[in-house]
């Protein structure tokens, strides 16, 4: 992982680097004097060479630094910190229940592959796996906010609502529900696709019918049998969503304005804010290289073979 941490780092690097435009022109204004504009190209390295520059962001992102915001003058660190809870609370909300649901369907629609249950819903979910997310979040906040005026359209928290307790709770559920819904509604056709195809392989395995002949339930034998070996494909593609749990609802976060990472990267983008870009990316890197390597010590539990 560390090469890898070392080239992400570079291409990270490389790629604001190249970006057109003078971020100094951005910083210090398209009027600013001349001499002004060497000091503030002085101030943030800007007039240094490449690798120069190269240099001494490697050396500062070892040490824990990832620059100061230009839009906010706040350390680039703590911004990300206080943005990445929300991120979570959505994306892993989204995540969990698309996992689990659509895992669950998947799985009873594949013990009578080829009816008219299993080709619905796998229509269904491919119709759903298509939707673009932005869309279908302003097609629910038509209808639900809007409209019907059930639940709130934008936000995580009501300005002037309650502040602790379980007021709190249900006031952050009740702005969870549009979003989560959005966002699961799409990966769920995903994961009810994946897991009915793999049960559909795994049963017509021989030691599946051996295990039929012998008496078990066919309950058993989905259980045990069935889903367990079929584990390892859904894990995969888990684990890869896992790694683009930070920055997987960028669009989801911009049409709800929920305040986490993927809309921080959103704002950071239209003001050319390049360490907060920058701290971003590489946090998403390192998410991307943590999850899979959790992917790979899960896939030796699942399936003994592994450890072998």
């Amino acid at each position: 992982m560390l090469p890898v941490a070392l080239v992400i780092l570079i291409i990270n690097f490389l790629l604001i680097y190249l970006a057109p435009g003078d971020i100094s022109i951005l910083l210090a204004g398209e009027d600013a004097d001349p001499a002004y504009m060497a000091a503030v190209r002085e101030r943030y390295g800007l007039d240094r060479s490449f690798f120069e520059q190269l240099l001494a962001y490697l050396g500062q992102v070892l040490r824990g630094d990832l620059g100061t915001s230009y839009q906010s003058g706040r350390p680039v660190i703590d911004t990300l910190l206080e943005r990445v809870p929300a991120t979570l609370l959505l994306a892993g909300t989204s995540l969990v229940i698309a996992a689990v649901l659509g895992t669950w369907i998947g799985a009873l629609i594949a013990r009578r592959p080829g009816g008219m249950l299993d080709s619905a819903v796998t229509t269904l979910s491919i119709s759903l796996f298509s939707i673009p997310v932005f869309w279908l979040g302003l097609m629910l906040i038509l209808l639900f906010a809007v409209h019907l005026r059930w639940l709130p359209s934008s936000g995580m928290i009501t300005v002037g609502g309650p502040r602790e307790g379980i007021g709190r709770i249900l006031d952050v559920v009740q702005h969870m529900v549009l979003p989560v819904l959005a966002l699961s509604t799409v990966w769920l056709g995903q994961y009810v696709r994946l897991a009915r195809s793999s049960v559909v392989e795994v049963l017509s395995e021989s030691y599946v019918t051996t295990a039929r002949s012998i008496g078990f339930s066919e309950r058993y034998v989905l259980l045990h049998y069935g889903l367990r070996n079929a584990l390892l494909p859904i894990v995969t593609v888990l684990g890869l969503e896992l790694g683009l749990l930070l920055t997987g609802a960028v669009l989801t976060e911009t049409v709800f304005s929920w305040p986490g990472l993927g809309r921080l990267i959103y704002d950071a983008l239209l003001a050319r804010d390049t360490p907060v870009i920058m701290g971003a990316f590489l946090v998403m890197s390192f998410t991307v290289m943590l999850a899979s390597l959790a992917t790979d010590l899960l896939y030796a539990v699942l399936d003994p073979r592994v450890r072998l």
